[in-house]
């Protein structure tokens, strides 16, 4: 083959790569963004940074649109938002609060899943976790060292 139908014939091959990669890969994924307070958003940034790359062995993913507040994992993914508002029922979950190395939370059972947010800490921090990864409050101990280091406990579970 002439070198130059070679190096056409390679940077084919190479291109057709990366498109199969990419097409196997999953887009970002649709998170909505909270609207915090600034001393808020800043201590969510660094959480959120501090979030490991894997989450019940599911990598970490982009999310639309792109926040410092949010990240995803896997396909069908973990929705983790930082700095949301404090979900239904939470007045009366001291009594539902239950720890995860450490870290205590509010479970909400939702359709496909659950939806976990700290109790007892200075911000709001949820984890929204589908049935697919059951049982889903494995994936806190995953997301509990960030946690424990960005998010001021306040109150422990009782």
């Amino acid at each position: 083959m002439p070198k130059v139908l070679s190096r056409v014939a390679r940077s084919a091959g190479a291109a057709l790569a990366v498109l199969l990669i990419a097409a196997c890969s999953p887009g970002a994924a649709p998170v909505p963004v909270p609207s915090p307070a600034p001393e808020v958003a800043a201590a969510c940034t660094n959480l959120v940074k501090a979030l490991p790359d894997k989450v019940l062995d599911a990598k970490r993913r982009k999310t639309t649109p792109e926040s410092p507040l949010t990240t995803a994992y896997g396909d069908t993914p973990i929705e983790v938002t930082c700095g949301v508002a404090a979900p239904a029922g939470m007045a009366e979950a001291q009594s539902q609060c239950f720890e995860v190395n450490g870290v205590g939370w509010f479970a909400k059972q939702v359709q496909n899943g659950y939806i976990f947010t700290t109790i007892g800490r200075t911000i709001y921090f949820e984890v929204a976790v589908p049935d697919k990864y059951a049982p889903e409050a494995n994936a806190l101990t995953d997301v509990a060292d960030a946690v424990h280091k960005y998010d001021k406990l306040v109150t422990p579970c009782i």
